[in-house]
C-alpha cells in the first residue's frame, strides 16, 4: 500500500491515539496471544458491552489479557433480535465492541447484518487492523497472492458443494483468475479436497492449519497430492484451504483424462462427468464417452 505524500505523518510508537468510538470491530489472536494489539486490549478495557460470537470462549481470552468487560452473546441465531437494543445504546453514545472468537470478525464469522444496520442509523462504525487466517494462509501458501478470492466456508453438504465449485469453474471460463480460499472443517477437509480436484484439475494449492499455534502445519502440493494425504491422515484444528489460479492454457486431452481420474477415484460416472466438464468446460456428451473409454480401459 503506497503512501499520499499528503498524509499526515504515522503516530510515532507509544503515542496515544484516541480510542475509536461508537462500535468497534476488534479483531482477536488466532492461538498466539502476542499477537493481540496494545490498541485492541484499550478499546476492549474501554467498552461498555463487547459482543461475543462465543462469550465462554472471549471469556478466556479476557482473563488472559486481564480485561474486565460487560459482554453478550452476537451469534447467527440471534444477530437479528440483537440489532435494535445495540443500536438504542449506540444512539445513546455508549461504545460497543464486537469480537469473533478468533481473528478479524465479519470474515466467515457473525456481524455482517449489525454492521449494515449501524451505517443504515448513521452510527459512527470502526475496525482495528489485526489477526486474519485467510491473508495468513495465502501469504505462507506460495500461490500468487493478487488477486484473490475468499470464499468462506464450502456447503457442508456434498451436491451442493460441488455445484458450488462447478459456477466457479463456469467463473473461472469466463475469465476469473484469482487464488481460490476456503476455511473448512477439519473432518471435512479429505473430502473437500477430492471434491476439489475433481472440479478444478490438478493445480497447486496448500492447506493451513492451526496459523499461529504450537502445532501449526502449512502443507504445499498439488491437490491430488493433498487429497490422497488427508484421506490418510484427518487434519486437525482450524483449517483454510488455498488453490492457485486457473492455467491460462486452454483444456486439451490430458486435461480432461487428468479431471476425469480425479473425479471417478471418489464418484459415479455421471457426477464424474458433471464436474469434468465444469472443471475443463467441455461438451457433457464428449466428457461421457471419454469417461466410458477410460472406464472401460481400467
Amino acid at each position: 500500500m503506497h503512501e499520499d505524500p499528503s498524509d499526515p505523518p504515522p503516530a510515532a510508537p507509544g503515542s496515544h491515539a484516541p480510542l475509536p468510538e461508537g462500535l468497534v470491530l476488534v479483531p482477536t489472536p488466532l492461538g498466539n496471544l502476542g499477537d493481540v494489539t496494545a490498541r485492541a486490549v484499550a478499546t476492549l478495557r474501554a467498552a461498555d458491552l463487547v459482543l461475543c460470537e462465543d462469550t465462554r470462549v472471549s471469556a478466556r481470552l479476557f482473563a488472559a489479557l486481564g480485561i474486565a468487560a460487560r459482554t453478550a452473546p452476537l451469534h447467527e441465531h440471534n444477530e437479528d433480535a440483537r440489532i435494535a437494543a445495540t443500536l438504542a445504546l449506540l444512539r445513546a453514545g455508549r461504545r460497543v465492541a464486537l469480537v469473533s472468537d478468533a481473528g478479524t470478525p465479519l470474515v466467515s464469522d457473525p456481524g455482517y447484518r449489525l454492521v449494515r444496520a449501524a451505517i443504515a442509523a448513521g452510527v459512527r462504525v470502526g475496525a482495528l487492523p489485526g489477526p486474519n487466517a485467510a491473508v495468513l494462509a495465502l501469504v505462507l501458501s506460495g500461490l500468487p497472492p493478487l488477486p484473490f478470492l475468499m470464499l468462506g466456508f464450502p456447503p457442508p453438504r456434498a451436491a451442493a458443494r460441488r455445484a458450488a465449485f462447478a459456477g466457479l469453474r463456469a467463473a473461472e471460463r469466463a475469465g476469473l483468475s484469482a487464488t481460490l480460499l476456503w476455511y473448512e472443517a477439519p473432518h471435512r477437509v479429505p473430502e473437500t479436497l477430492a471434491d476439489l480436484a475433481a472440479a478444478f484439475g490438478d493445480r497447486p494449492a496448500a492447506v493451513a492449519r492451526e496459523l499461529t499455534k504450537r502445532f501449526e502445519e502449512v502443507r504445499r502440493g498439488s491437490l491430488t497430492e493433498l487429497a490422497a494425504h488427508y484421506a490418510e491422515t484427518a487434519p486437525r484444528g482450524e483449517v483454510t484451504l488455498v488453490v492457485g489460479p486457473a492455467p491460462e492454457e486452454a483444456a486439451d486431452a490430458a486435461d480432461l483424462d487428468a479431471a476425469l481420474r480425479a473425479a471417478l477415484a471418489g464418484h459415479s460416472v455421471r457426477e464424474a462427468v458433471a464436474l469434468a466438464s465444469a472443471a475443463t468446460g467441455l461438451p457433457r456428451k464428449q466428457v461421457y464417452a471419454r469417461a466410458l473409454a477410460l472406464r472401460g480401459g481400467a
